[in-house]
């Protein structure tokens, strides 16, 4: 995925709506889905349904890590976020990167977000087995751990009931399938959700 889309989304905010970023990876972008079948698009459906005016901008890029999205901050934070739903670093773990580089990159992302007045939620990461018990625990353990030491809304795993699962991932068993994202749509609003309820609504 290139930046272009993501550009087109950046200009010429509206001052009259609020704005959600999704910054992460391949789940975010939609890898082998349709942009409209990306969970920030659906999610930004349930949105209108709940006659909520938020402009969504999905800064999702296949493959990205977490120096990924930390050097894309200053890019990103052109759209003015007034909230931010991080879900990065999945590929740091499947890459085996060091967990202390992940913390310090979520931890850059986490500040940025608190000095900026923009509210999170973070979506926590797993590992397949074979990754080894003692890395596995590590990186899974950060998630929490930062989502309780920042005091923002957390969601344990945002491939809850769909990793793997036959039926709702795709050929290469790792990516959510079009019924799988729509899944995963359904358990962040969950966490999203009262979120969005605590920023007053932007008038239409």
């Amino acid at each position: 995925m290139t930046l272009l889309p993501l550009i087109a989304l950046l200009a010429v905010p509206n001052p009259a709506q609020h704005t959600i970023v999704f910054l992460g990876d391949s789940l975010t972008a939609g890898y082998g889905l349709t942009r409209q079948e990306a969970f920030p698009s659906l999610v930004e459906a349930r949105m209108r349904a709940a006659g909520l005016n938020w402009k969504v901008v999905n800064a999702g890029v296949s493959g990205d890590t977490s120096a990924g999205a930390r050097a894309r901050l200053d890019f990103v934070y052109r759209a003015k976020p007034d909230l931010l739903f991080l879900c990065i670093g999945s590929n740091d773990g499947l890459r085996g990167l060091p967990v202390a580089e992940l913390e310090r990159n979520l931890r850059a992302i986490l500040d940025r977000a608190r000095n900026s007045g923009t509210r999170v939620v973070l979506a926590g990461a797993m590992l397949p087995e074979n990754y080894g018990q003692a890395y596995r625990d590590a990186f899974r353990g950060l998630f929490p751990r930062l989502a309780k030491e920042y005091r923002v809304a957390f969601l344990p795993f945002i491939l809850e009931g769909v990793a793997m699962a036959p039926g709702l991932v795709q050929e290469d068993g790792i990516h959510p399938n079009a019924e799988g994202t729509r899944r995963v749509a359904a358990s962040v609003w969950k966490v999203l959700e009262p979120e969005l309820l605590k920023v007053k609504p932007a008038a239409r």
